[in-house]
């Protein structure tokens, strides 16, 4: 394994992260348990969970993917071993079930004390805040309208005063923030700057072949302000493995699953997989291989969030961090993304 630091502190963590979001959806408890198992053998240190988790978000399984990494920590006793990092929901329709109260000081206070609770753990090391609240376009969505009638007021500094008061308690040690746009990123940091209040060290958005808007704005203020991405769904809800383009997915596939997630299934994410596929053939790699590897080697990157359903599609995706992609490999991938451009927005 390979490791890093969450930026401006000494925290050290693995380059791979083990993402857990089907657990207790997709995967059982006793699944989850083995992944967790599985991935701290291999070196991985770097857990990250969410009050909202599984997805699909839903009030009959709301935070059980947090009970079970509990679970797990009473079960093996490893708490001290892993650098845990989970998330507050953000506002909306999809997490009405949760609270709509937003980031307020209430807010903040109980979805802090109930994912300790089901953590069975006395602190999270990263705490960071799912969505935005304002209505911004946090999915890089092509053609986006600002919302005229959007009714929120600017409380940046209000949530890192309540964020501030919790890291006092030692209830969390560090704080980032999720599918965040640049313009939310610097506000963030100038509050930090100004008012000597907490800083947002990571930033947690989708980076993949198909969605590499990150590399537009955000790369620029990830490494000028040292703030580190760490990348979720870098296999693309599982399309940058190939199987759907083979026809072997398994019954438990998310999309098979959860057809409404089409964010990477369009005809040009499709048409992209084909070349990416053909890439990674003929270099003697999976896809899954390569499309973990690209991002591995980011330079704005502080860990990658891979997810699976099984344990064999774990060890390939954690082996990724052994393979080093040849200058040959990313000028065709390049290549092909001059061509196809950002296809899932």
């Amino acid at each position: 394994m390979k490791y890093t630091t969450l930026p401006n502190t000494d925290i050290k963590v693995s380059k791979i992260c083990l993402g857990t979001m089907t657990w207790g959806n997709q995967n059982t408890q006793e699944e989850g348990f083995a992944q967790m198992d599985l991935a701290l053998d291999k070196g991985v240190n770097f857990f990250d969970t969410a009050e909202l988790y599984p997805v699909p978000a839903e009030a009959k399984t709301y935070a059980e993917t947090e009970r079970i990494i509990g679970n797990w920590f009473e079960k093996t006793g490893n708490r001290d071993k892993i650098i845990l990092a989970s998330k507050i929901a953000g506002t909306g329709d999809y997490t009405a079930h949760i609270r709509t109260n937003g980031f307020s000081k209430e807010a903040l206070n109980d979805a802090v004390e109930n994912s300790l609770k089901r953590l069975k753990t006395d602190y999270i090391d990263l705490y960071q805040l799912h969505w935005p609240e304002r209505d911004t376009n946090t999915f890089d969505t092509r053609d986006y309208k600002p919302n005229p009638n959007d009714e929120w007021e600017d409380n940046f500094n209000e949530v890192l005063h309540h964020l501030n008061e919790i890291i006092k308690s030692g209830k969390i040690r560090q704080v980032g923030i999720s599918n965040e746009t640049g313009w939310g990123t610097m506000r963030y940091l100038q509050e930090s700057k100004s008012n000597e209040l907490p800083r947002m060290i990571t930033i947690q958005n989708a980076y993949s072949l198909l969605c590499r808007g990150f590399e537009s704005d955000l790369a620029e203020v990830a490494h000028r302000e040292h703030i580190g991405l760490l990348a979720y769904s870098p296999m693309a809800f599982g399309v940058l493995s190939g199987k759907y383009l083979k026809g072997n997915a398994a019954s438990n596939a998310r999309l098979k699953l959860f057809p409404r997630f089409k964010r990477y299934s369009s005809k040009s994410c499709t048409e992209a997989t084909k070349r990416y596929l053909k890439i990674a053939e003929d270099h003697g790699m999976t896809l899954a291989q390569m499309s973990l590897a690209f991002v591995n080697e980011r330079p704005f990157l502080t860990s990658n969030i891979i997810g699976a359903t099984n344990l064999k599609q774990l060890e390939e995706n954690i082996n990724s961090i052994d393979i080093t992609l040849s200058d040959e490999v990313v000028k065709a991938i390049n290549a092909v993304h001059a061509d196809i451009p950002n296809p899932a927005s």
